[in-house]
């Protein structure tokens, strides 16, 4: 499961793999759970990170950082071997470090009491029985988290790359917004671990854009074709500075190649392949359908979908696949997921902007 190639300066490309590779991880191979079963329940790990991150105050540099690591120990341990909830916990305690955003591991450890047993956060005990095993259980996973990323932190974020995008097209704050919550649902799924960071940037913002512009907008096809269609791109006046077409803004920022531009494609796939994954009949994220009903890019067809219903995914697995949850609170108790829901960067800035219906938080449940 070696590392793909891009052209990019980042350390971190050691930590990419190609996308056949999550058809080897150790819960596949080890452990014999299914793809569809694995990547369901990394989704619920990283819904439960980011919420255990909101509700201590997280930036969204250290909860994209602690859900990176997330997806990285499952490419080295099986989820049978270690419940995705002890690390979660595990990478949002060690991010608190890394990220100069500390957190006293006590105070994370009740914010998982608060959550996994649904009493106020008031209620809980400093020295309580559940406290003090949940802070054994941090402790005891993030040994093996250290193992398993090498003592290699640097997470390099498409959010980054998104504000370079932004500083050059200033205005259109829906999009911005749009484009950011992309990028932070990004995180439920293996991006992280398949492209760098601009890739996952790109595949946002371009998503975000097709979807905000409505569908008799360029197709997706046409905003990452490799050569660009030339109805696309107009030859300006002598005397003006040349602006690329709108549809093409991220492609010529980015001066992607084609393999990279394969690569925006192959993202943009995966994410609408979550996307309609998810749930819809929830009223509460039916403001995805629109982004649901985007068509995907073509050229990826090489392969089997990665996503099935997650509710099909879940009656097939109506036990999980994972042994004890963290501290041994209560089993199998892990938030039913927004898969989508507003995971804000900052506080109370830069959430999703639903397409239609109202803000969903990513805190909304307990």
């Amino acid at each position: 499961m070696g590392a793909t190639a891009y052209c990019t300066p980042s350390s971190s490309t050691q930590w990419l793999f190609p996308v056949s590779a999550l058809q080897h991880t150790p819960s596949r191979t080890t452990s014999e759970i299914s793809l569809e079963k694995e990547l369901y329940d990394r989704a619920r790990g990283v819904e439960f990170l980011f919420r255990l991150g909101s509700s201590l105050g997280l930036p969204i540099s250290a909860m994209y950082t602690a859900a990176t690591w997330f997806h990285r120990f499952y490419m080295r341990y099986s989820m049978e071997d270690f419940h995705r909830q002890d690390v979660a916990a595990s990478c949002i305690f060690l991010a608190t470090k890394t990220e100069e955003c500390g957190r006293k591991l006590r105070d994370i450890a009740r914010v998982i009491c608060s959550k996994l047993s649904k009493i106020d956060l008031s209620e809980i005990a400093d020295d309580s029985k559940d406290v003090e095993a949940t802070q054994t259980a941090i402790l005891l996973t993030e040994e093996a988290l250290l193992e398993a990323l090498c003592f290699d932190f640097v997470v390099d974020s498409p959010h980054a790359e998104l504000v370079d995008l932004f500083d050059a097209r200033k205005g259109d704050h829906l999009l911005e917004e749009a484009a950011w919550s992309i990028a932070s649902d990004s995180a439920r799924t293996p991006l992280s671990i398949l492209y760098p960071p601009r890739i996952i940037a790109a595949a946002s913002y371009i998503l975000a854009q097709h979807v905000l512009e409505g569908p008799q907008s360029p197709s997706l096809d046409v905003r990452v074709a490799s050569p660009a269609p030339s109805a696309l791109l107009p030859t300006p006046p002598a005397h003006k500075h040349s602006s690329p077409e709108a549809s093409r803004f991220v492609v010529e920022f980015f001066g992607f190649n084609e393999v990279e531009l394969a690569a925006v494609s192959e993202a943009l796939t995966i994410l609408l392949e979550f996307y309609n994954a998810q749930d819809l009949r929830d009223p509460s994220i039916a403001y995805l359908a629109p982004v649901a009903a985007v068509t995907p890019p073509g050229g990826c067809a090489s392969r089997e979908r990665l996503y099935t219903p997650f509710q099909f995914a879940q009656a097939a697995h109506p036990n999980g696949a994972n042994n004890a949850t963290t501290s041994q609170l209560v089993a199998e108790q892990t938030p039913t997921s927004s898969h989508g829901g507003n995971t804000p960067g900052k506080q109370l800035s830069r959430g999703w902007k639903p397409i239609a219906g109202p803000a969903l938080s990513s805190d909304h449940a307990t």
